[in-house]
């Protein structure tokens, strides 16, 4: 089973890999895509106001620039320590440990705009673009990942039960045949239900650690929802689509 998590904006700094190896990073097969939109990133960090319009920041983040102008030389670490924010404090995967973290590691992987698909342990740089940034170009980053993500998807699926955690703009970059897909709804007291907006991304990671972490290895939806509904989430379940019910 893969678990596949959106990003975040947010990254930690630092890190005491070496800098970032291209070639040593899962799925080779996005590599070229990969080092032109790092080269396009380290070029856009010499205009100042044209990586602001392009990455959507104000002149106060400006230290996102710094990072990409970077990313060639900064440090590394991996990709789960990397992404930082609501999602992956719930998901706490460095508490986790023995045969528990171990399995998280190799289950774990990340949807990114940068670098399309990254497994736990990938070794990357903090830097800034999200799925909805618009480098100078034109194309849009879901234009272009698509015809090379997708396949690389298509073949993970093959392989392994795909649990897709990611956002709408994420999950656009490349689409994973037969996937459990995982949406987070809100009750209210009177039966209404609405879609959970920034708690969404700390049910999705308490999701994310107990699937990482279980020793059971789920091969459907039905199975992953029953692993939910044992670690106390009220999960629907239709098809391949999972509803995570939360109180309002």
């Amino acid at each position: 089973m893969i678990v596949l998590l959106p990003p975040s904006e947010t990254k930690r700094g630092g890190g005491d890999g070496p800098p970032l190896g291209l070639n040593s990073l899962s799925s080779p097969e996005l590599g070229e895509l990969r080092a032109t939109l790092v080269d396009e990133l380290v070029d856009l960090s010499a205009d100042r106001p044209a990586a602001r319009r392009a990455l959507g920041i104000s002149a106060a983040q400006d230290a996102e620039i710094d990072r990409n102008a970077a990313l060639r030389t900064a440090n590394t670490m991996p990709a789960i320590e990397r992404y930082t924010g609501v999602l992956y404090d719930a998901l706490d995967v460095e508490s986790l440990s023995g045969a528990a973290a171990s399995r998280a590691r190799s289950r774990l992987a990340v949807g990114s705009a940068l670098f399309g698909l990254l497994r736990a342990g990938d070794a990357v740089p903090a830097y800034r673009l999200s799925a909805g940034s618009k480098l100078p170009g034109g194309a849009t980053l879901a234009s272009r990942w698509r015809p090379v993500l997708e396949p690389v998807l298509a073949r993970l699926a093959a392989e392994e039960l795909v649990v897709d955690l990611r956002s709408g703009s994420y999950a656009a970059l490349g689409r994973v045949p037969g996937a459990v897909d995982v949406d987070v709804v809100a009750e209210h007291d009177d039966g209404r239900r609405t879609v959970v907006s920034h708690f969404n991304k700390a049910h999705k990671g308490r999701l994310a650690r107990v699937l990482a972490s279980s020793r059971a290895e789920p091969g459907d939806a039905a199975a992953v929802a029953t692993l939910a509904r044992r670690a106390g989430m009220r999960v629907e379940r239709t098809g391949n689509d999972l509803v995570v019910v939360v109180p309002a």
